[in-house]
């Protein structure tokens, strides 16, 4: 049934939803039990932002609470070095390709020229469905992104993905009218200033969780800070230009310092609702910086958002559960995807997920819990399939299409084999020296495991652009 009739039709509805839970009925009867689980998914921040993480910018110090009582990863990556296949990635455990998508969501002539879909199949697994199922009340307050907005307007609504409650901007299948006064991201008409949407969704989120009191709660927040365009409250008039001026860093740091402070409320909140020794927080990015100030935003790794080298892809990452993870400590070693989070948060609340779930992440829970270990298998990336909708960024920060890491070895290649690079990322984080030519023997493996996994992707379009 075509998914704009099933919004229309509540009893199918309801059967899949029923098929989603009834996996895992047994684990909601013990649901007092479980941990609330909160990811903050920030939206284009870099690699070192924030304090904790060699930033230099203004201090996050309500940020750095979360380091302060958890854990940091210093090896974390994202799914994609683009909003929409990031949260794909994420919200799935599957490579954001297995959906077809491999950049940002726009309207249809743009998603058709990318060659990717106008939104997320509902029949794609989902975090929310498997906690929902488990009996998390679950929500999503914030920017979304998969699916929706301009001219998309027959995107699944939130509840085909496994969410009760949901508060969401222009790019979403229901957008909040509060920040919503416009046909666009963002208006002065807005009730909800640009300046205070972040307030906003913490509110929404700490709101949601005092209703919910006594059953867990699984919360997206996902805010949409700090993206440009860089709106302060005080301090600089925005120009009118999306995006600002890419030097006008005083503006990114007044929306940096407020972005800080909302984080402290929701910090602050849930120890005023008793919620806090018994929340797993994730603090993470969907991708790099954008723009990146030099490579100063992501502590001088090479590349940005829409790039595959390390600073498009490589996220700070905290997370904290009190009396549970180990307290201020650094992970240096441990390399974790975003298509990890699925299994590793579905083991540390008892959840088993059902076995027709294939994922493409594992269970990494152990690292969460202070045991640092490898990960002993390969990660894969792709981000442009032609060079129509890819043509960003320019110069050297501009990366092949298809990536892969396998161990300390990285390779990125484009789909047809050229552009061959080879890193050795522990001893080359920057990605300054292409070693393809001194090891030809590991690059060769690599390729070979890099074409294979991009021949078994599925491809909406044929090479003529034609739908398949």
């Amino acid at each position: 049934m075509p998914v704009k009739n099933l919004r229309t039709c509540k009893p199918c509805l309801l059967l899949l939803l029923v098929t989603i839970s009834c996996i895992h009925i047994t684990n909601a009867q013990t649901a007092g039990n479980k941990p609330n689980i909160i990811i903050i998914l920030t939206d284009d921040m870099g690699f070192s932002d924030i304090g904790c993480f060699r930033g230099g910018f203004v201090p996050t110090p309500n940020i750095d609470r979360i380091a302060r009582h958890g854990l940091k990863l210093t090896s974390y990556y994202s799914a994609a070095p683009i909003c929409s296949p990031s949260r794909a990635g994420l919200l799935t455990g599957q490579y954001p390709a297995r959906w077809n998508f491999s950049t940002y969501l726009d309207n249809k002539q743009h998603n058709r020229d990318a060659q990717q879909a106008d939104y997320l199949d509902v029949t794609a697994p989902g975090m929310a469905k498997f906690f929902k199922g488990a009996g998390y009340a679950t929500g999503h307050f914030g920017k979304w992104h998969l699916g929706g907005g301009r001219d998309v307007t027959d995107a699944p609504g939130f509840e085909y993905y496994g969410f009760d409650e949901h508060a969401s901007t222009y790019e979403s299948p229901d957008p909040d009218p509060l920040i919503t006064a416009t046909n666009w991201i963002w208006s002065y008409k807005d009730s909800i200033k640009r300046w205070d949407r972040t307030r906003y969704f913490v509110d929404k989120t700490l709101s949601f969780m005092k209703r919910h009191k006594g059953q867990p709660c699984f919360v997206n927040l996902w805010p949409d800070d700090v993206h440009t365009p860089w709106v302060p409250r005080y301090g600089i008039e925005f120009n009118g230009r999306f995006p600002m001026n890419p030097e006008e860093e005083q503006a990114f740091k007044l929306v940096l310092e407020e972005y800080d402070k909302q984080i402290g409320r929701l910090l602050d909140g849930l120890k005023e609702l008793g919620s806090d020794k018994n929340t797993i927080i994730i603090f993470t990015s969907d991708n790099g910086p954008l723009p990146s100030f030099r490579g100063s935003r992501a502590a001088g790794l090479r590349g940005s958002k829409l790039s595959l080298y390390e600073g498009g892809t490589r996220m700070p990452f905290l997370i904290s559960w009190a009396n549970h993870f180990p307290e201020a400590k650094t992970d240096s070693n441990s390399v974790v995807d975003a298509v990890d989070l699925l299994p590793s948060l579905a083991a540390l609340a008892g959840i088993k997920l059902p076995s027709v779930y294939t994922g493409d992440g594992i269970d990494r829970s152990s690292v969460f819990y202070g045991q640092p270990s490898a990960r002993n298998k390969d990660m894969y990336w792709e981000y442009g399939r032609n060079d129509i909708a890819f043509k960003y960024p320019a110069g050297r920060d501009k990366s092949p299409n298809l990536a892969i890491r396998s161990g300390d070895w990285k390779l990125l290649m484009n789909h047809d084999g050229s552009d061959v690079q080879l890193y050795n990322i522990t001893l080359d984080r920057n990605e300054a020296n292409n070693v393809a030519a001194a090891n030809a023997a590991v690059a060769d493996e690599l390729k070979k495991k890099l074409a294979a996994w991009w021949a078994q992707m599925p491809k909406l379009y044929d090479t003529t652009g034609r739908r398949q």
